[in-house]
């Protein structure tokens, strides 16, 4: 067991690493009545090909088949999990991302017998060739709504526009074509390949009695073998795919994304200290107090939906923007024009401040929320830091450090833009 603590927040969590295997992270919150449950895997759309110790090869699995896991994990033989949670009244749901699989619930009240029911039906795998087949209309259905929603075809015409051979550019729940390859046998190698307790981690956060929680883990859980897996390194160029991509799919105004390919740091834990770094400028440069975002919407070129992100996992790092436009090229170009200026002239020294101490307190206030408190233990393990560590990066950025970030993430060469317009 081990105490981790924020001399800056006065805080602290527990981790426990039990005898299972599974890491446990345990953050009881005083005056919280709700508990917020993450049970999650270190396993999602990128992890395409992969080998165990077993192995003499590689396996390449289908496109989507995290995603058709995460759908089949709430069936088993004793019925489906929400009908057991619908008898708690704990709101359950999952989700799966590029790098990560995870199975939630928050509730008020019955939170022990909520988290036997993650526990057991997550570590308790029940495929059939008749349920999985069920399964691939369903996920089918699902693939051709994404298809149809100008919002997630924009976001992935973006990725698909900048990488090469990187599987980020990929959806994640895979196409009609992909899942059909998939049957049980392969979901039960993708199982028993990733979804091994050491590869887990269990985050809670709120009102609740850690005692509960290990005393479950004792009960439910039984030690996982040894855990050998090797993801393949996909090699990818360092220039985008493609400048510009455009679709015509039913809009009332165009959407854009604007994305800056950046440079993927040596670890884990350097792409996550990047990524908030890379926040930062994000704000600085077209944050909501930002001149350039004062132009543009003055302008009438965007409006409230417009925002910046940025994103880092294993072997990828990018920045975004994105919204509605009437003329997004022309966003594109002021937007470039802004980042050149400020490499060339210099981030103002007020400016750097005002926008550190804006993400401060929105880090700040996220460590006062239930939910984002397990979220950012999920995200901090995975990369193989602690969680209070976010803070002491924003604390710490330097002006001239933030400078020579900028180079890296956004290099205006390594720039896609991707548009969904009615075509009108």
């Amino acid at each position: 067991m081990k105490q981790i603590k924020s001399v800056r927040l006065g805080e602290r969590y527990t981790r426990i690493d039990h005898s299972s295997g599974l890491t446990l992270l345990l953050c009881p919150m005083v005056g919280f009545s709700s508990a917020y449950a993450l049970f999650a895997t270190k396993y999602g759309s990128v992890d395409s090909c992969f080998k165990t110790g077993l192995d003499d090869d590689f396996t390449q699995v289908p496109a989507g088949i995290a995603h058709y896991l995460e759908h089949k994990m709430f069936e088993s033989e004793q019925g489906d999990a929400f009908a057991r949670y619908a008898a708690t009244g704990a709101n359950a749901n999952a989700y799966a991302s590029f790098d990560r699989t995870a199975y939630l619930f928050s509730c008020s009240d019955h939170f022990a017998e909520s988290l036997d029911i993650l526990l057991d039906f997550v570590t308790d795998p029940y495929f059939t060739e008749q349920t999985v087949e069920k399964e691939r209309g369903i996920i089918a259905q699902e693939i051709k709504m994404y298809d149809d929603s100008p919002e997630w075809r924009v976001f992935f015409n973006m990725l698909g526009a900048m990488y090469h051979e990187n599987p980020v550019r990929v959806d994640i729940a895979g196409t009609v074509e992909s899942i059909a390859e998939i049957d049980e046998k392969l979901l039960y190698r993708c199982y028993n390949t990733f979804y091994n307790l050491r590869n887990m981690v269990l985050c809670v956060a709120g009102g609740f009695d850690p005692d509960t929680v290990v005393k479950a883990a004792d009960r439910i859980l039984k030690p996982a073998g040894e855990l050998k897996v090797e993801r393949r390194k996909f090699h990818e160029p360092s220039t985008v795919r493609e400048r510009k991509v455009e679709q015509v799919l039913p809009v009332a105004q165009p959407l854009f994304h604007i994305g800056f390919k950046g440079v993927a740091g040596a670890s884990e834990a350097q792409n996550l200290y990047h990524q908030t770094l890379d926040e930062l400028l994000v704000e600085i440069i077209a944050g909501e107090a930002s001149p350039l975002y004062r132009h543009l919407y003055d302008q009438g070129l965007i409006n409230q939906t417009f925002s910046g992100e940025a994103m880092a996992s294993r072997d990828y790092a990018l920045c975004f923007f994105a919204g509605e436009s009437r003329d997004p090229e022309q966003v594109h170009v002021q937007l470039v024009q802004e980042i050149e200026r400020l490499k060339l002239e210099g981030i103002p020294e007020e400016v750097f401040r005002r926008c550190q101490k804006a993400l401060y307190g929105r880090y700040m206030s996220m460590y006062g929320n239930v939910n984002a408190v397990a979220g950012l233990m999920l995200t901090c393990h995975f990369a193989g830091i602690e969680m209070y560590e976010l803070l002491d990066v924003i604390a710490n950025a330097t002006l001239g450090g933030l400078q020579d970030r900028m180079l890296q993430s956004f290099d205006t060469d390594k720039c896609s833009i991707s548009v969904v317009t009615s075509g009108a």
